[in-house]
């Protein structure tokens, strides 16, 4: 920045003289102090630059478009300095200094004033033989603009003096290895982004559309949003849009288009005012009401915005803004400024004649040509500033002042730091020396910053992370059209990180003023919302915030809305008919109750009656020969049988417990093998009394008498229990919860356990009534006397008949009917044996008396004996 050279002199030693190689003409205020910081401000909007080059003669840019707050702001590090120097505990015995530069809202005057803040502005600048002295400025308040704090921070990093910006929010400023000596006392974008989507997450804003600067500060904030909402998974973006600089009005109508045509009702807009004002012109224009704006903290201040040509359309804003702060004494600082006629063409004072000129509409002397004569008034500099309506003087809102008001007490703390330093315990590496205020360089400046640490008189705490950022905090602010007419900015909340509880979001959500077209929270999605007891499944093509709705299936759940997934029932439970809950399943098992068990029941109860009839009969008629010539001592057995077969079926209905489970299959098994193993004998002992009717075949009745045919059946039957005491030992049937006949319905079965055990036992019978019925076929045709063998063959042809049928009806028979098959089958068969056997004998004994003779059943007179 300087260009050097060596020129000698008479003394052996050489003096170095260091000259500028041009000098900026700018626009500004300074103060002489031992230490001195820099500033950059925006007071003027507009500029006009000569020529740029450094060999032309230096013109100053003409800057033009006062910005009355732009100079508030630079009274503010102004009062600031002047507060530090007037503590005795802060910086005691130094007195700090500044100069403070307007760049127009311009990167080229910004730059040029910072390169002026780092060289100095003296021409000439002698250098002694240790090379002492203090840099023009220690550190820099400034800038404002993220893409001017980009530059300037780049080449001022390179050189390592301290940069604290105030309004510079770009994310990208965070790079500590890009811009190593970059401090902020405003918020990175990266917070306001998170910010933003905490609100829209609040108020389940889902579908939003986005429009950004076309500037570092809007193209950065537009990746980080994107960036962030996806990761969130917060909601989508319906469209992005880049505003144009200056007036497009093509441009401005296109993009107001798709936010017309879109179905988004929430706009976010991360842009300077200068794009808001013409962007609603163009709103205006097209009269589009009807959406929730949030503004970032670049507009959300902006008084220009809240006119009542605006706010039909911008009523309603909520807008994250910088911290508002206190700042006790700055009113009357501001009273207090007067323009120095005496030297009113130096740089400061030069800034508060333009100042006096635009807030009292007068003009010093000389004045432009033609200005009186217009009836232009003259300023006299004794004008009553108290006395004018201004936001110049109104510090109630004090936010951007607020931010450099801590940014030049985070200077002065390190500053102070950094002189209190003892030697021998220093920070720097050469002897842990300490730096005097006559050697002190900027870079030096920098470890103090990084360790600053100090609260405000407001009660905000003061510090910087690794990346050179404050701790952030915002406001949340609601623009507010009241009923007579005013508008007011209405703090309805705030945004903090912290390092115990993270990042805050707290709202007053009833004082927030929604638009006059919402009148209550406005929604913002792109699909509605799936109520329980449905899922979204995203549409093709489309953002992952549109979807259709689909009922979750049956089995399956959702308790909230807008679930992504539907979730299974537990395994005891079904889905409600809204499925949106889980009820527990429908049991399923033959129940007394139900009409099928009632008609099982009464069928078995009336099998078992029949038997006890029969049995009755036969007692009572126990000395004809009807009786008698039937070995009444197996038919009475046969009968009791029967009389069990009936009742083991009702082990079938019921709950199944383990004990009806293990029990009604040996029940089943040992009865009806007792029953066929009766039928059986009694078809051997018509075999043999046929055979013995003949000549020489009485030798065969000896192996049929009275107590082998019991012998027969208890061997018969014993065989029966064998096989079902081994099968309840190995492996017994068991209760089973049975989920698989039915997704709704939990069906109580018993399982078999051995399928070898049960097919041993079901076989077994099935081998004895085969014997017992072709025995009993091979004995039809015997004379009439023995008919029985004829009613045997008939009630074996029912039995075979029924178990044949039973088996494929069992296996595709679900659940209870299954049982019910199986009573079903035990009652048909019983009866079928009941009805077959003894339903000709009692029809006999009851109605046909003279039939029971033993002539009549002797027949053709034949010798019997008594069966």
């Amino acid at each position: 920045m300087y260009e050097y050279s060596v020129t000698a002199l008479d003394s052996p030693l050489y003096s170095t003289t260091c000259h500028l190689q041009g000098q900026f003409r700018l626009n500004g205020m300074h103060k002489a102090g031992d230490v001195v910081l820099g500033g950059l401000f925006e007071i003027h909007f507009f500029s006009v630059f000569p020529d740029l080059s450094f060999t032309s003669k230096p013109q100053q840019p003409i800057c033009h478009g006062f910005d009355v707050l732009g100079f508030r702001q630079a009274q503010a590090m102004a009062f600031a300095v002047d507060e530090i120097n007037r503590n005795s505990d802060l910086l005691p015995n130094v007195t700090l200094g500044y100069s403070l530069y307007d760049n127009c809202v311009k990167l080229g005057i910004g730059f040029r004033a910072a390169l002026s803040l780092a060289s100095g502005q003296e021409e000439q600048f002698m250098l002694n033989e240790t090379c002492v002295g203090n840099p023009p400025v220690i550190g820099i308040v400034g800038d404002s603009s993220s893409t001017r704090s980009i530059a300037i921070s780049a080449v001022l990093g390179l050189y390592r003096v301290p940069m604290v910006s105030y309004f510079a929010t770009c994310s990208c400023l965070s790079n500590w290895q890009k811009f190593p000596s970059f401090f902020r006392t405003i918020p990175s974008d990266a917070f306001q982004v998170r910010a933003m989507i905490q609100i829209l997450r609040r108020f389940g804003w889902t579908w939003t559309g986005l429009l950004v600067s076309d500037d570092d500060y809007g193209l950065h904030a537009a990746r980080s949003f994107q960036s962030d909402l996806a990761q969130s998974g917060g909601g989508c973006l319906a469209y992005l849009e880049v505003l144009p600089w200056g007036n497009n009005p093509f441009e401005l109508k296109r993009i107001v288009d798709v936010m017309k045509k879109s179905t988004a009702r929430v706009v976010i807009v991360f842009a300077h005012e200068s794009h808001m004002i013409h962007l609603m012109e163009e709103v205006v224009r097209q009269n589009m009401t009807g959406l929730q704006w949030m503004a970032s903290e670049a507009w959300t201040a902006a008084t220009v915005l809240q006119t009542p040509q605006f706010m039909p359309y911008l009523g309603g804003t909520l807008g994250i803004a910088i911290r508002r702060g206190e700042i006790p004494g700055f009113r009357d600082f501001l009273l207090q400024i007067r323009p120095d006629l005496n030297h009113k063409n130096s740089y400061g004072n030069n800034m508060v004649s333009q100042f006096w000129e635009y807030t009292f509409r007068c003009k010093f002397a000389p004045p432009p040509a033609g200005w009186v004569e217009a009836g232009g008034a003259l300023c006299t500099g004794q004008e009553d500033l108290a006395s004018v309506e201004t936001e110049f003087l109104d510090v109630s809102n004090l936010r951007t002042e607020y931010n450099i008001y801590k940014a030049v007490y985070s200077l002065a703390y390190a500053l102070d730091d950094m002189l209190r330093c003892v030697p021998g315990r220093g920070p720097f590496s050469v002897w842990h020396s300490c730096d005097a205020l006559q050697t002190l360089e900027p870079w030096q400046l920098i470890h103090y910053l990084e360790k600053v640490n100090f609260t405000t008189t407001f009660g905000d705490q003061v510090s910087f992370d690794e990346n050179g950022d404050a701790l952030p905090i915002y406001d949340i602010m609601n623009w507010q059209w009241l009923p007579d007419g005013k508008i007011n900015v209405q703090n309805v909340g705030v945004v903090k990180k912290s390092a115990s509880k993270g990042e805050e979001l707290t709202l007053d959500e009833e004082n927030i003023f929604w638009s006059f077209v919402f009148k209550q929270t406005p929604q913002s999605k792109c699909s509605e919302s799936c109520s329980p007891g449905s899922r979204m499944t995203r549409k093709k093509g489309q953002p992952v915030c549109c979807y259709d709705c689909v009922a979750c299936s049956e089995g399956k759940y959702s308790n909230e809305t807008d679930s992504m997934e539907c979730s299974s029932c537990p395994e005891d439970f079904w889905s409600s008919p809204q499925r949106d809950h889980c009820v527990p399943k429908k049991t399923e098992f033959l129940t007394y109750e139900e009409p099928l068990g009632i008609c099982l029941t009464t069928a078995s109860l009336l099998g078992t009656f029949i038997c006890a009839v029969v049995v009755g009969i036969f007692i009572h008629h126990r000395s004809t020969p009807m009786v008698r010539a039937n070995n009444s001592e197996l038919s009475f057995l046969l009968l009791a049988s029967l009389k069990l077969c009936f009742l083991c079926s009702l082990l079938f209905i019921g709950h199944p417990r383990l004990w009806t489970c293990q029990l009604r299959h040996a029940a089943f098994g040992i009865s009806f093998v007792l029953c066929i193993s009766c039928i059986l004998v009694k078809t051997m002992v018509v075999l043999a009394v046929f055979k013995a009717s003949k000549p020489g075949g009485g030798a065969s009745l000896k192996w049929f008498g009275a107590g082998q045919q019991r012998g027969t059946v208890l061997l018969l039957t014993s065989i029966q229990a064998v096989i079902c005491t081994a099968w309840l030992v190995s492996s017994s049937p068991v209760p089973q919860k049975n989920t698989q006949y039915y997704n709704d319905k939990i069906v109580y079965e018993c399982v078999v356990g051995s399928t070898v055990g049960f097919a041993v036992l079901m076989g077994y019978i099935g081998l004895l009534a085969i014997l017992s019925f072709l025995l009993a076929f091979m004995a039809r045709n015997l004379p009439d006397s023995f008919n029985e063998a004829k009613l045997i063959t008939f009630s074996m042809l029912i039995f075979c008949a029924v178990w044949v049928a039973f088996v494929p009806a069992y296996i595709n028979s679900p659940g209870k009917y299954a049982d019910a098959v199986e009573v079903f089958a035990i009652l048909a068969s019983s009866f079928g044996l009941l009805m077959a056997l003894f339903g000709p004998k009692c029809y006999i004994i009851l109605l046909r008396p003279e039939r029971n003779t033993k002539k009549a059943i002797m027949g053709r007179g034949l010798t019997k004996m008594e069966m």
